[in-house]
């Protein structure tokens, strides 16, 4: 298929770009970054690069941006600003915001001015739609919570429905993705190896993660399969608590997991982003389940033997 990709020059597109190619897809890709950025995911000649800010609407009335929608057959939409790596100051939440909710309103409303609409949209959401509460199991049947990232979640899954009525649209809400060269494992790793890894407040919040061969995986299922709709939950079938996390990665390590990071050290570093990582979710995926999906990691300790051995 022809597809048109968004937000796919980061920590998920490194592996997802080179399997859309091995699949045999045409790609565009539209980035911020530059064309170098993209030469080190994938150096092929045959990717057509688009670089521009999706999230300013100007930006969409380039020819060459034109041309490219009006020939996709399919969308696949990951921007947005790194969440839990920065302090939440008004500034950063208003960039995490608009670089998806503008991004995803100005793809959308072109989409929809299309004479020939693309049969599929995949578009990213994340588990933090439904807020955090240690008493319960999310799955797809949940409805959002009421904390900035949940809203957040709601408002951008809600313009990408609005999009046009014969595209099929799957959301994928995403959990803590897993791979060594990036993400929130790629920041654990340095600390672990040097034998001061551990817990991060008080271990019992719960850790919804997926490998990101399995999520890369579920995308290109989804783009080929025309029963994939709706909302899945972008997570591995078995959640851990952060005490079991920290302690399966100092194993495979072999280093010790014993120094917690005290909760008010870690605010003091991330604001309101620590949320994220202190209050945790338990979220599984019933539509996974439905659909049959077989993940190659879906233990904690698989994916960790996959990544570190």
């Amino acid at each position: 298929m022809k597809l048109l990709l968004t937000g796919c020059t980061g920590f998920i597109g490194r592996e997802l770009i080179p399997l859309l190619i091995k699949e045999g897809h045409s790609l565009t890709v539209i980035s911020r970054q530059s064309k170098e950025k993209l030469k080190t995911i994938a150096n092929d000649p045959k990717i057509n690069f688009i670089r521009m800010n999706p999230a300013e609407s100007s930006s969409w009335n380039k020819e060459q941006i034109q041309n490219a929608l009006k020939s996709c057959e399919g969308v696949i939409n990951l921007a947005g600003e790194p969440i839990a790596e920065k302090r939440w100051t008004d500034d950063h939440c208003k960039e995490i915001t608009n670089s998806r909710i503008e991004t995803t309103k100005n793809l959308i409303k072109n989409l929809r001015n299309l004479k020939k609409s693309p049969k599929v949209l995949i578009n990213a959401s994340a588990i933090g739609f439904y807020g955090s509460n240690p008493q319960t199991e999310f799955t797809e049947e949940n409805i959002h919570g009421d904390d900035f990232l949940a809203n957040l979640c709601k408002e951008w899954e809600s313009i990408a429905k609005n999009k046009p009525r014969s595209t099929r649209v799957l959301i994928v809400r995403i959990g803590i993705v897993l791979a060594k060269d990036g993400g929130a494992l790629g920041k654990m790793l340095p600390i672990f190896r040097a034998g001061l890894g551990g817990p991060i407040g008080d271990g019992r919040q719960w850790m919804s993660w997926i490998h990101r061969t399995d999520l890369c995986n579920l995308i290109n299922t989804s783009i080929k399969n025309s029963s994939w709709s709706g909302v899945v939950n972008g997570v591995a079938p078995n959640p851990v608590r952060m005490n079991e996390f920290s302690k399966s990665l100092g194993k495979i390590l072999g280093r010790p997991s014993l120094l917690a990071v005290p909760g008010p050290i870690l605010k003091l570093i991330l604001g309101d982003g620590a949320r994220v990582v202190l209050e945790g979710q338990n979220v599984k995926s019933q539509r996974l389940n439905k659909l049959k999906f077989n993940f190659n990691f879906p233990t904690i300790n698989d994916a960790f033997k996959a990544i570190l051995t």
